[in-house]
Parts: C-alpha cells; structure tokens; sequence
C-alpha cells in the first residue's frame, strides 16, 4: 500500500487523503505537470500557483469519502459549519455550507465520528488545503438513530419527560379526536375496539399525512386546531408500525413542542410495542398500540360496565338462591298450617291498609282545614282593602279638584279680560285716530313727510290731506303763517 502526502505553507503537518496501492491504475494517473525541469529557472506568484495546485487537487480529488473524528466544532453566524477531521496521525480542515449543513439529520459535535464526502480543494487565502463537505453521516450509528437520541437528551434537559407535567386522561371523555391516516388500517381498529368497550364515545378523526416531509407540519397544525375546536377532551396521535424513517416525523423536534404546548391530554400510539419515538416520551400517556389506545381511553368505562356485569350475575344467583330456600321451606310446612299463616298474613296487611287510610283521611283532613283557614284570612284582608271603596274616594277628590280648577280658571279670565279692555281704552285714547275723529287732521307733502310749519311748503306743492275716515290731495296756492310764528322766526 502507498499513501499520497501533500504538504503546503502554513500546514501543520502532513494531511492523508487516500491510501492507493500500487496497483491500483490511480498511481500511473497522478499528473504533477506544473513541476518544472530542474534546468528551467520558473518564478510562480504564491496566488498563481496556490490557484493552479487548486485546479490540479479539485481536479484529481474531486469525489472522496474521508473517516475521521470531529474536532474544534464551529458553527458560524452564517449557518456555514467548520471543524477539523483528524485521526492518530493526521487532521484535516473542514467546511460544511448552510445549504448542505441544513440537510443534516442529526447534529455534529466534537469527538463524534463521521464519514464526510467532498471534494478536496485550497483555501488560496491561507495557503491551506480543505475539504468541501457535500454530506456526512456517523460511523456506527445512523444518522437519524443519533438525530434521534440528540433531541431526546435536549428535551429530557428542557423537562418534556418530565412526570410532573404529565396529565391524567378523563375518567369518562365524551369525545376522543384522533390524528392519523384516514386510509390505514390503525383507524379502523381503533373505532371497532372503542365501539366494541363503548358505545357512547364520539371519535373525531382529523386527517393527517403520517410519513413524509409535510408530516410534521400537518400533525403540529392538527393539534393546535382540535386544542382550538372545544369538541374533544382528549387527543390520541396514532401510527402504525415501521422503520425509523417511517416514523421520522414522530421523532421531529416541532410535533414534540407541538404536544408539550397542547392544553388537552395527547395519547402517543405510534408503531409496535418494541417502537419508542420523541412523542412518546412527551405526550401524556403512551400506548403500546394505537388498539392499546382505545382500551385505555374507554377503561373506565368498560370497568363499570364489567363491573355491572358481575353485579347482575351475583343479584340473579341471590334471587334464585332466595327462591330455591321459600320453595324448601314451603315444601316442609303442612298445608293447612300455610294456609292459616298466608291468611293471618292477609289480615295484617288489610289491618295495615286500613291504619294507613285513617292516617291519610286525618292528614288530608288537617291540611284542608289549615288551607280553608288560610283562604278566610286572605278573603277577609281582600275586603279590609277593597279597592273600589278607595276608587270612589278618589274620584270623589279629583271631583273637587276638577271643580276648584274650573273657578280658578274662570277668576283668572275675567281679571285677564277686564286687563285688556283697560289697555285697550289706553291704547285708543293715545291713538292719532282717535284725534282725528275730533276733527283734527294730519297733512302731508309729496315725500309722505308731515308737515308741521308752513315754512315747509310752497305754493303749488301737492300735499296729501289724512283725516279720520280717509284722505285727499291738494295743491297749496298760498301759505299764511301766523304772526307769533314770524315773531318767533324773526327772533331766531
């Protein structure tokens, strides 16, 4: 066997990539065509030739599988994973990019060991050789066994399995909601056997996708919604058997969160009795079955009714045991010394039947008496209170207030007319009217102005004439003042 190094600045040590016999037809392959005749001087920029020993490695080591331990563990912020791959000898660095690290189903850490596939390349900024991870899966264990026990040691750390969060399921639910396939046998048995335990259990089947990708999200969303409903007081999360990548979606770190937030109880029926999943340990109570299930559930119930079964045997085998015993005894009793017992029998109970009679005459006697006394008084405190005595009182006082208000309103409108016939007189003893009917008049000029002095007309001006009973117009031919007005004017 032959084993190919390669070392490089700033390497620490040399880095095994793949043993290769002898034989084998990869060591006639091996090209290190950028080597240079000793003769020939060639001076190669460290950035060239670390690009051309990049093309040449990626070239020949293009596809490789690589088993080491995990070392120096770093996720970056990025979601790009890097760690170191080493054995006794050698160590080797690592990139895992967010896309291909988001595919990985279960978690690296260090000291695990792994078998990576990649492509071999160089880091040309640190001179370094690396390789590109495309996919990784533990050595010894699957992958999906470690993802499995992984989410299981972090949920038992965070309290999931805890007993005291675990929840009692309902002595007597009334209705039972299921999440399963609606077209698998697990529904069918789960509905004959609680038909069967009993009858008066409702089942609410919520149809989910129980293997697949879209699995997890389905069965989260069936929970959160028949937690929503208020139809059902229990929950069962039911399966049939398979492979742990059948049942991966009970193992997902989302249906588990989904049944430790549920608010109703949630039964975990999931596979065979040997199968163990994440909601298992985290639901409620776990069933061996999904037909373990369904017992559980309608336990009570079918307790009490195998219960009631017993009874019933113990009172017919009582009953009959009771007859068998009368018919003995009878069988041994003279016949006439039967008949006198069964007549002597007879006369206490008419004797009985009519004490009873008498007793309930008396009593129905009394009760009548205390209800006859009863309706007396009531009859007698109806006539103490009659109400038609008391109406016409009323209507005698709503006479006499009816008659009071008619006098008062007829004062108060004699004194409002006697008013308005003293101002009315006011009124036309102050009207211009009125002095008109003394044979006074009023003259006014064209304007409609009144005039008042003769100084305000002119001859030849038209003015308008108003006395008592109508008006005329004239016109002014001359004017004639008074002598005390001309004095009065003179002085002014």
């Amino acid at each position: 066997m032959g084993v190919l190094f390669f070392r490089f600045p700033g390497a620490p040590r040399a880095i095994t990539l793949l043993q290769v016999s002898r034989k084998s037809s990869l060591a006639p392959q091996l090209d290190l065509s950028f080597e240079e005749p000793v003769y020939a001087r060639r001076i190669w920029p460290v950035r060239e030739l670390a690009g051309r020993v990049r093309e040449l490695v990626e070239q020949k080591w293009g596809d490789v599988w690589v088993e080491g331990e995990i070392s120096n563990f770093r996720p970056a912020p990025s979601g790009h994973v890097y760690f170191t791959l080493k054995d006794t000898d050698a160590q080797l660095p690592v990139v895992l990019f967010r896309r291909q690290a988001m595919l990985l189903r279960f978690r690296p850490e260090d000291g695990l060991h792994v078998l990576v596939r990649g492509r071999v390349s160089v880091y040309e900024q640190r001179g370094q050789m690396q390789l590109v991870a495309e996919t990784m899966e533990p050595v010894g264990a699957g992958s999906l066994q470690l993802a499995f026990e992984q989410l299981k040691a972090r949920l038992k750390a965070e309290g999931f399995f805890d007993a005291e969060r675990k929840r009692p399921l309902p002595t007597f639910p009334r209705t039972v909601g299921i999440v399963t396939s609606p077209t698998g046998a697990v529904i069918q048995d789960f509905l004959n056997i609680a038909a069967r335990r009993d009858s008066g259990l409702n089942i609410l089947l919520y149809p989910v996708s129980v293997q697949g990708d879209s699995a997890p999200e389905e069965i989260e969303a069936a929970l959160a919604a028949l937690n929503a409903s208020g139809l059902v007081d229990v929950i069962v999360l039911a399966r049939g058997g398979g492979s742990l990548e059948d049942l991966a979606a009970f193992n997902s770190e989302r249906v588990a969160r989904a049944i430790a937030s549920s608010s109703l109880p949630v039964v975990s029926a999931v596979g065979h009795e040997t199968d163990f999943t994440i909601a298992d340990f985290v639901a409620d109570l776990r069933a061996p079955t999904p037909s373990a299930a369904a017992e559980l559930i309608t336990e009570a119930q079918h307790s009490i009714a195998e219960h009631m079964a017993t009874l019933e045997h113990r009172l017919e085998r009582a009953a009959h045991f009771q007859l068998l015993q009368a018919r003995q005894r009878l069988s041994r009793l003279p016949v006439s010394r039967g008949e006198a017992r069964i007549h002597a029998l007879l006369h206490q109970m008419e004797q009985r039947m009519d004490d009873l009679s008498f007793r309930q005459e008396a009593a129905v006697s009394g009760q009548l008496r205390g209800y006859q006394h009863t309706v007396a008084e009531l009859a007698a405190a109806v006539l103490r209170h009659d109400p038609r005595r008391e109406l016409a009182q009323a209507r005698a006082r709503l006479a006499a207030c009816r008659t009071r208000l008619d006098r008062s309103l007829e004062r108060q409108l004699h004194a409002s007319a006697a008013t308005v016939s003293a101002l009315d007189a006011r009124l036309h003893s102050l009207s211009p009217l009125a002095v008109l009917d003394r044979g006074y008049a009023l003259v006014l000029d064209a304007a409609g102005g009144l005039v008042r002095s003769t100084t305000q007309i002119s001859p030849g001006d038209q003015v308008t004439t108003r006395l008592s009973d109508g008006a005329f117009t004239s016109r002014v031919e001359a004017t004639k003042p008074h002598r005390k007005s001309v004095k009065k004017k003179a002085k002014n």
